[in-house]
């Protein structure tokens, strides 16, 4: 024991502050790794270290020494002593119990809180409290000093699970979370027998759920400089199992923490606690320790500590740029926030504990640990002693964690496999670490290393839609008109109605989008006129109801935003509000990855009219019998009916940027992209003079579907299709097969406004619309019972008369179809797909017969249920392959048959068939050929472990599936994938694959040399 006369300190502090000895308090790796870091520090000539380990006495400039910690007048007679000018406390003993105030009082300099302020993890129960009063993140909690109230407070939460702790000190150790009440009940009790004073107040808690991060700060009681976030590992076992621990390991920078949840933990935990100590009389000195859950509400404090956390603290202090004697002594003396505390920007930290066997239970003392100094010599590599010791020359165990092997590199995921592969290296008898220390966080860049995980690389660009945003205001600003009161980039948009001059206003509301036509524009790189199909089709909805367009709002969504693409399609929309007087004062751009394939985008719009109470349309009480139809001619197809559109083109073969069938002097892209028509400017004056009864926008549904929407029931609208001009698209359409009545269901077939007009009114309705374009196209007539309310009348010989000029111009349509007969034995799945592909009308293929070899099987109903001849060769009534193969040839040359489909036929073929059918017959494989031949092809892909097997359709050859490709369709093989899961995907991909490829074959794109390749057209 060492006594010194402490009255004489004040004698001789002066001569402290020029010395450089610093002392460090603990013995584990915490302090190995400040003991290190402060012997770097040139103002540092020696660390003493109580009582320290085998890490720190081998540690340059250190020597240990022995205290009576708890006799705090005997360590600040040895501090006097031995010249320190700084102590270090390591634990959070010494803290809570006052180390630090009695040697503050003694005129030495101490790096931690006083026993006031380190109530703030000595005492749970009042730490919650404190956060309660400071309004610091935190869970619902309750505390309790009597077990039975505690268990019939669990039993009344309906919380997801729970975390009961002891509210004194218990070594980190004193939590047990619970999933069920009883188990919460459990734990009570155990904490109340287990952690003696500690555990005799209890603090029940929900549970949070999220990742859990430590953030660390030094503070000088007024500021706080934040370290970077750290994760510890608490769980035994890997994958988190097994009981809680000291710590595991650690890994730091955590990027799991967004910049956002990082703002919030400076701002609303870490600041807000030393500013509420500090107001509370006990301001915090040292390092302040929040441990967090992020959870989908924002970080939350699970606990807070007074000082370093282990094992953090030894992968934060080889990332401090900055001295960390300098450091540690601002915050002492008031003058933190004019330090530079710097951490390095492009490096990690991981750290992975190796531990006893039995940890963190009871277990050995005394096992000889060998590889250390191996270990030790590695670049960038620090190991740091925990629970060790030295037995002479040896290097033995003394506690449960024993060590640490601490790793500094560039990218995280290498930095934690080399200290998870350096581990294995330092042996002693029942070792035993974790190898996933950083396994959550492998995949991202550290936060302070470099991009991190960030919005931007998981598709969103926030920079480009701010951009996209800067290139689209000026084209709103132009739309604006009286009443807007705010450009874009606001939350809403704002409107004055007063200003619109409406003095008894009805608000009429539209939206609407654009539909398919949207895939034409992206597969042609047309997108600027998009934009008016989006305006005209909610404002056209509008104007029927007599309602003058005000302002529209847009909805861009895309999977990964293109800029020039979405403000072409934008500016596009604004010149579209100015064409219908009405203001762009806001949208939505949303950049969703994943959910739309690349290049590909939607749109929705939305738009709000008013119009004066007395002239809402339609007035269905005047509506007449002999009241006239005015019709407004449509620029073409409008936004309807693209499905159709895009089918016929793809059937034809047709590129978007080839001549238009109907218009060779414009690209069939241009010309299908014709934007809709916008009413508004033709329809003012007649709308303003009262002079139409109703009108009907002839979109979705065409002519029957809309007009009965603005008529009464007894009434029946026939129209005169000889009476307006018929755009040529619609007799393009029609060459292709699309009757007139599909036509006057699907599409507006030349008009996309019809009026109702008294018979009277006629003349001056017509005369009012500018452009000379409206004209009389029908008449309302009393409806007849079991006559439709829409007729189209001459529409049929319009249609035909239109349609010959293709005919004689495309001699496709009118060359007849292959004839194709399918070969089968069962069920016939890839025949329904052949079927309902030949049946739909635009195929170059006709299934004229389906042979089976086996009698009654399903296959042979689905040809009965469509309309095939089906004919049945049992293969056993003949003798030979040769003769049972005539037979069916017979059936084949009857039925006039071109092109054969082997859809599940279990016959093998002679090779006299196949090469009497040679280039005329398809087979169709469930692999990826030339991969996985013969019997059993997903059953070989499975084994093989291929990620991506498929379906192959070729041309049959003599040897086994070895025939010239005619098409094929990739399928992924999934993690877990069945070979039962695996055939039915692949069955899926062969019904898409069949049709097409038979479709080439009979159009003639597919044909096969003679020297077995193929000639693709």
């Amino acid at each position: 024991m060492i006594h010194t006369d402490c009255n004489s300190l004040s004698n001789i502090m002066a001569v402290l502050d020029m010395s450089g000895v610093v002392l460090v308090v603990g013995s584990g790796g915490r302090e190995h790794a400040l003991t290190l870091a402060l012997a770097s520090c040139p103002a540092v000539t020696s660390v003493l270290v109580t009582p320290g380990n085998a890490g720190t006495l081998a540690a340059p400039k250190t020597s240990h020494i022995t205290l009576p910690l708890k006799d705090h007048q005997a360590v600040a007679a040895v501090c006097v002593e031995r010249g320190v000018s700084l102590v270090v406390v390591g634990p959070e003993d010494p803290l809570a119990q006052g180390l630090a105030n009695s040697l503050t009082a003694a005129g030495i300099k101490v790096f931690g809180p006083t026993k006031e302020a380190a109530r703030i993890e000595a005492d749970k129960s009042w730490a919650k409290s404190f956060m309660n009063r400071h309004g610091i993140p935190t869970a619902a909690h309750q505390t309790f000093t009597n077990t039975q109230d505690a268990k019939t407070f669990i039993n009344k939460q309906q919380w997801a699970g729970f975390a009961v702790k002891a509210s004194g000190l218990s070594a980190g150790k004193g939590v047990i979370v619970a999933d069920t009440a009883a188990d919460a009940c459990q734990a009570v009790d155990t904490i109340i027998s287990s952690f003696g004073e500690a555990g005799q107040t209890i603090v029940v808690e929900e549970k949070l759920v999220g990742e859990e991060i430590s953030v660390l700060c030094f503070t000088d009681g007024t500021d706080a400089a934040v370290m970077p976030p750290a994760q510890d590992h608490k769980r035994l076992g890997e994958g988190d199992l097994g009981p809680n621990t000291g710590g595991m390991g650690a890994y730091c920078p955590c990027p799991l923490a967004s910049q956002q949840d990082l703002d919030t933990i400076k701002k609303d935990v870490l600041q807000k606690a030393v500013d509420g100590l500090r107001k509370e009389g006990m301001p915090f000195v040292g390092v302040l320790y929040a441990g967090l859950m992020l959870t989908v509400d924002g970080p939350k404090v699970l606990e807070f500590n007074c000082r370093f956390g282990d094992p953090e603290t030894q992968v934060l202090l080889p990332l401090l740029e900055g001295d960390l004697y300098d450091i540690m002594m601002a915050c002492v003396e008031g003058r933190l926030g004019e330090t530079s505390v710097p951490f390095s920007q492009d490096k990690s930290c991981v750290g992975v504990c190796v531990v006893s066997g039995g940890y963190p239970g009871s277990y050995p003392k005394g096992k000889t640990i060998t590889g250390v100094e191996e270990v030790s010599g590695e670049a960038g590599v620090q190991v740091i002693h925990a629970g060790t010791k030295r037995e002479g020359d040896t290097l033995v165990t003394s506690g449960g964690r024993v060590l640490a092997v601490v790793v500094t590199g560039t990218v995280l995921k290498d930095t934690a496999a080399r200290a998870t592969q350096l581990a294995r290296r330092i042996t002693f008898e029942g070792a035993t670490f974790r190898r996933d220390i950083a396994a959550r966080a492998t995949k991202v860049t550290s936060r302070f290393g470099g991009a991190g995980v960030t919005y931007k690389d998981s598709g969103v660009d926030i920079n480009a839609g701010n951009e996209f945003v800067a290139a689209i205001k000026e084209a709103a600003a132009a739309t604006a008109c009286p009443g807007v009161m705010a450009g874009l980039g606001s939350f809403g948009g704002l409107f004055d109605l007063r200003q619109t001059g409406f003095k008894d206003p009805i608000l009429v509301s539209g939206t609407d989008g654009v539909g398919t036509k949207l895939k034409v524009a992206q597969a042609a790189g047309m997108h600027d006129t998009v934009g008016q199909d989006l305006v005209a089709m909610c404002v056209n909805d509008v104007l029927v109801h007599g309602a003058q367009p005000l302002f529209f709002l847009d909805y861009y969504s895309t999977g990964r935003l293109e800029g020039k693409v979405a403000a072409s399609v934008v500016k596009g929309v604004a010149r579209a509000c100015s064409i219908a007087g009405c203001a762009l004062i806001g949208g939505e751009t949303a950049e969703m990855p994943g959910m739309y394939a690349g290049g590909e985008y939607d749109l929705a719009g939305f738009t709000v009219g008013a119009v004066e109470r007395g002239n809402m349309l339609p007035r269905t009480e005047e509506v007449a019998e002999g009241d006239v139809l005015v019709g407004l001619p449509s620029s073409g197809l409008h936004s309807n009916g693209f499905s159709l559109v895009r089918r016929i083109v793809e059937a034809q073969d047709l590129k978007y940027s080839d001549p238009a069938p109907f218009n060779p002097d414009n690209t069939l892209g241009a010309e299908l992209l014709t934007p809709t028509r916008i009413y508004c400017r033709s329809l003012a004056k007649v709308l303003e003079g009262g002079l139409v009864k109703a009108a009907a926008h002839i979109t979705g549904g065409g002519l029957l579907e809309n007009l009965p929407r603005v008529l009464p029931s007894q009434l029946s609208a026939h129209l005169q299709a000889s009476q307006w001009p018929l755009h040529p698209v619609f007799g393009w359409l029609a060459a292709h097969g699309v009757c007139s009545e599909e036509m006057a269901r699907t599409f507006n077939c030349g008009l996309g406004m019809v009026l109702v007009v008294a018979a009277d009114k006629v003349t001056e309705v017509i005369a009012l619309i500018p452009g000379g374009e409206a004209r009389q196209v029908g008449r309302l007539v009393a409806q007849k019972e079991g006559m439709p309310q829409v007729v189209v009348e001459e529409l049929e010989q319009i249609l035909s008369d239109a349609t010959a000029p293709f005919l004689t111009r495309c001699p496709s349509l009118t060359t007849p179809r292959r004839r194709v007969a399918v070969l089968i034995s069962g069920t016939g799945t890839n025949l329904q797909a052949l079927l309902d592909h030949t049946k739909a009308g635009l195929s170059s293929a006709e299934v004229v017969v389906v042979v089976s070899n086996v009698a009654g099987v399903k296959g042979l109903q689905r040809a009965q249920e469509a309309g095939v001849a089906t004919k049945v060769v049992p293969h056993k009534n003949y003798k030979s392959r040769e003769e049972f193969e005539a037979a069916v040839n017979a059936e084949l040359q009857a039925a006039q048959v071109e092109l054969i489909c082997l859809a599940g036929f279990m016959r093998i073929l002679t090779g006299s068939f196949v090469r009497a059918w040679r280039g005329r017959l398809l087979n169709v494989h469930p692999s990826l050929l030339p991969a996985f031949k013969g019997m059993h092809a997903q059953r070989q892909a499975l084994q093989a472990g291929v990620t991506l097997t498929g379906c192959t359709v070729h041309f049959v050859s003599e040897e086994v599936d070895c025939g010239a490709i005619v098409t094929q369709e990739a399928v992924p093989v999934l993690p877990g994938d069945t070979e039962e899961a695996l055939v039915e995907r692949i069955k899926t991909a062969e019904h898409r694959a069949y049709p097409r490829a038979m479709e080439l074959v009979a159009r003639g794109k597919v044909v096969l040399r003679e020297d077995g390749t193929c000639i693709r057209s």
